[in-house]
């Protein structure tokens, strides 16, 4: 059995569809094998506050974040095959913080025509610059601590590069499901995704730099099956 879930990992993936009684669990974990280039210091020099944000903790790199146990994290999950029916988007938005200079999250995904609240919570200029290819990109400035904005992609899409042009290190990505059935590997490099119908299904997962993975799946009522996911 894989280890006790975060509680952002259960939300992001489940939260989204109302529970039923015969519905099925799909636990993916996600583990690192290959060798990567542990990550690394970020140089913020470029700009007096977040220069002096992380004088003593220093910002690191985000491309490929292993745990500790030997899995990754920011790697989005999600069924990317074998989904039937419409479900409405949530009312509720999920945020893309600016803060100490980088996103947060650094990956997420939402559903289509879910609002995203993009806040700035630094005292430094950011932008954000989406780079879409099947939505509507756009590209805000936000000067000032505190200033929000609302925005919303209204059609599904793989996931896609949110860039700063002030700040050329941080960067993002977001994926737009029709579905509730994703989330994002926590620092224990598990997603939860919950309440999913019987049936058979193709669970994709999704690393910015080390690419996807795919496999196939059969759940029945009240299933709960674990797969891996190894880069």
């Amino acid at each position: 059995m894989f280890g006790k879930l975060s509680v952002v990992a259960v939300v992001a993936a489940a939260a989204l569809v109302t529970a039923t009684s015969d519905a099925a669990t799909i636990v993916a974990r996600v583990d690192l094998k290959t060798p990567e280039r542990p990550p690394h210091v970020i140089n913020t020099n470029a700009d007096a506050y977040c220069r002096d944000f992380h004088k003593t903790d220093k910002l690191m790199s985000e491309d490929v974040v292993p745990n500790a146990n030997g899995t990754l994290a920011d790697t989005l999950v999600f069924l990317s095959e074998g989904v039937t029916g419409n479900y409405p988007p949530p009312k509720t938005p999920v945020l893309l913080d600016q803060h100490g200079c980088h996103y947060i999250p650094h990956v997420f995904g939402v559903m289509a025509g879910q609002p995203i609240e993009i806040r700035n919570s630094d005292t430094t200029l950011h932008n954000i610059h989406p780079l879409p290819k099947v939505n509507t990109p756009f590209n805000i400035g936000m000067p000032m601590k505190g200033m929000t904005q609302i925005r919303v992609f209204e059609k599904p899409e793989a996931p896609f590069h949110v860039k700063c042009d002030v700040h050329p290190w941080m960067s993002g990505f977001i994926g737009v499901f029709s579905h509730p059935f994703f989330g994002v590997s926590n620092n224990e490099g598990v997603v939860e995704i919950q309440n999913v119908p019987a049936g058979t299904y193709t669970v994709e997962s999704w690393q910015e730099k080390l690419g996807p993975k795919f496999q196939k799946i059969t759940v029945g009522a009240n299933d709960r099956k674990e797969i891996v996911f190894t880069y």
